[in-house]
This record gives structure tokens, C-alpha cells and sequence, in this order.
């Protein structure tokens, strides 16, 4: 049983209004890539852009007990996975817009860009992705 695609598919029950494509590719992208002991917290769909007319790049984001990881399977072959680890997070930036919002991630490495949510979703996604990223990120400083 793919436990991403499960969480993905409760956030889409109560945002509907997101927008997001070929959920079940995406989610087992980020399911065949857990690692042994790591269980999934929460998961969304988005799209990993913030161009306004883009809405082809969905993905699927993934909050384990041990990393943020999106992924997001190609159309023909292939797929993308970026994994966030709690040590390389830096900064989360919500901005709403009329009607969809967007998610800013600022990581050491990367500017992660997510978009397409319905307004009524960015307080919960804000609360979801900082109290678990900020929660593994004290783990870390004490392992260190």
C-alpha cells in the first residue's frame, strides 16, 4: 500500500481547488525512495514553479520523520527527487495571492518554488512543513 499516495489523496479531499496532475506517479517517485525506518507525516501535491500560467509541473511533496523529499515522475521516462534534510533547511515564505498561493523553501542549495494551493491551505501546509523540519532540525544539533 503506497502510504504517500494515501496522505496526498486526504489533502486533495479537503483543498480540491489545488491544482495537481498524475498524483499516483508522483507519489510512488517519493515512495520507492523512503528509506528503511522512515515513515511518512504529511503530503501534498503542488506544482514546483511560480509562473502563473504554468500548471504542467506538478509534483508531490513529502514530509517524513527525517527529510522533506518531492518528487516527480516525467511523462514518458524517468523522474525528478530532490530530498531536503533538516540541516540544510533555511528559511519557509508564504505568499498569498486572490485566489492560490505559493510556498517559498530556502535551503542551503536550492530556492524550492511550490504554487497552486487554494488560500485556505497555506496556514496548515506553513504549520505542517516548519513544526516537522524544525522538529528533526533540533534532533540533528543534538546528534552533532
Amino acid at each position: 500500500m503506497n502510504s504517500v499516495y494515501e496522505e496526498v489523496k486526504k489533502f486533495k479531499s479537503r483543498y480540491p481547488l489545488t491544482i495537481a496532475w498524475r498524483l499516483k506517479a508522483h507519489s510512488d517517485v517519493v515512495f520507492k525512495h523512503l528509506n528503511e525506518g522512515e515513515e511518512v507525516k504529511y503530503a501534498f501535491p503542488a506544482q514546483k514553479n511560480d509562473h502563473p500560467f504554468d500548471i504542467i509541473s506538478t509534483c508531490v511533496v513529502v514530509i517524513t520523520n527525517k527529510r522533506l523529499l518531492i518528487g516527480k515522475k516525467r511523462l514518458l521516462f524517468g523522474y525528478f527527487l530532490t530530498s531536503i534534510t533538516p540541516d540544510l533547511f533555511n528559511d519557509l515564505k508564504v505568499k498569498a495571492g486572490i485566489f492560490y498561493g505559493r510556498i517559498y523553501i530556502d535551503t542551503l542549495g536550492e530556492f524550492v518554488k511550490l504554487s497552486k494551493f487554494p488560500n485556505s491551505s497555506l496556514n496548515e501546509l506553513e504549520t505542517k512543513i516548519t513544526e516537522n523540519i524544525m522538529r528533526e532540525k533540533k534532533k540533528y544539533k543534538l546528534s552533532s
